[in-house]
């Protein structure tokens, strides 16, 4: 796998997501994963028994991915709670969780419906701080902001080259 999309909605965030396919798949292979589908439980510090069996192969999927998109909605300010919790289940499923993110490309992306500013930054510091090299130029948008097709393939290229 080159390339993992992830989305953490099942709204306006999916479309955003399909884009982000797409255009990867001019170049390289990609999959999107929407963890809302997931189905994962509330991560506590005996949920990890309590994993879908899917999630085995989420985590070869991201093992594999050279890199990836992360493509979320803005809750209160912040990331929304199922990216929290699916990279808490990451780290805590895998037996050398760093595999997973450490070093990878990574780009931050948002269809909003406040100003998403927010949700951008805090992917980008967790993303960070779990090595991930977040790409700089970041896709924000709304419904009054269509995603510029030209701003899709820049990001795109910075994450690929």
């Amino acid at each position: 796998m080159s390339a993992v999309v992830l989305v953490f909605s099942s709204g306006m965030n999916v479309p955003l997501a399909e884009a982000f396919k797409a255009e990867i798949l001019k170049k390289e292979k990609a999959k999107i994963i929407n963890v809302e589908e997931i189905n994962l439980p509330l991560f506590h510090s005996k949920s990890e028994r309590d994993l879908p069996s899917s999630f085995e192969s989420i985590l070869l999927d991201l093992k594999s991915a050279k890199s990836m998109v992360f493509v979320a909605p803005e809750y209160n300010g912040n990331v929304p709670p199922s990216f929290t919790n699916f990279l808490a289940f990451c780290s805590k499923s895998s037996k050398d969780w760093r595999e997973l993110f450490n070093t990878k490309k990574a780009v931050v992306a948002t269809h909003s419906g406040g100003g998403g500013a927010h949700v951008l930054m805090h992917m980008r510091m967790q993303l960070s701080f779990i090595g991930m090299n977040v790409v700089g130029r970041e896709i924000l948008t709304n419904y009054n902001k269509p995603i510029n097709p030209e701003s899709l393939t820049a990001v795109v290229d910075q994450l690929l080259g």
